[in-house]
């Protein structure tokens, strides 16, 4: 089963999102809250697997809860749940932390299949957040720094696919290699972002235009 926590200050979506998980046979309902002032706490106390949030939330933002638990928490997966869509809002999220990113107008049978894909090492984004993400990239970066970390052309489209939102299986089908080799992969652009973790590579890959 995979524990989820919801941090979302609209009590009617909260409600439904709540009822959503329940009725989900692999999801577990950890805590729901309308704010994440105690979000370290519950944490600590729910050991949850994966995390729906809100941006825009009474006394602590997601954005700054998100950073609060990949600190803490760095195993934890979270997932924005929004109705913003704008290049900042996602970018902020991105940086803080989360490793999907979702607008609140997705079908809750899509909700379900992102909590599991997260879990299982991919980064669901709605198609749109995915397109600007993508449409960034396409920009001219201000300086190149792909070579400072001597990124193979291989190793660059596994970090394009991993932005994108693709699981390891999705990126060997893509790239029709095994999950083994995909792994390997990974391992080796970590090391050379040095990195420990996929949100880290993914900021770092932001932050730096390196794809």
């Amino acid at each position: 089963m995979i524990r989820v926590s919801i941090y979302e200050d609209n009590d009617s979506l909260l409600e439904s999102l709540s009822y959503l998980i329940r009725g989900a046979e692999s999801l577990e309902l950890c805590t729901a809250s309308a704010n994440a002032v105690h979000i370290i706490d519950d944490c600590s106390r729910w050991h949850p697997d994966v995390i729906l949030m809100d941006i825009d939330m009474p006394e602590l933002s997601g954005i700054e809860a998100t950073r609060m638990v990949k600190t803490a928490f760095p195993e934890v997966n979270v997932m924005m749940l929004t109705v913003f869509e704008d290049t900042d809002k996602i970018f902020d999220a991105l940086c803080a932390g989360a490793t999907g990113y979702l607008l609140k107008k997705t079908p809750s049978a899509r909700i379900i299949e992102a909590v599991e894909e997260l879990h299982n090492g991919g980064s669901p984004m709605s198609s749109g957040v995915a397109r600007k993400v993508m449409e960034y990239f396409a920009k001219p970066p201000n300086g190149n720094k792909r070579d400072t970390y001597q990124l193979s052309q291989r190793e660059r489209d596994i970090l394009q696919r991993l932005l994108m939102g693709d699981s390891y299986k999705m990126i060997a089908d893509a790239c029709c290699i095994s999950i083994g080799t995909v792994y390997s992969h990974i391992y080796h652009i970590y090391k050379k972002l040095q990195v420990n973790s996929k949100s880290e590579a993914i900021i770092k890959t932001i932050k730096e235009r390196l794809v």
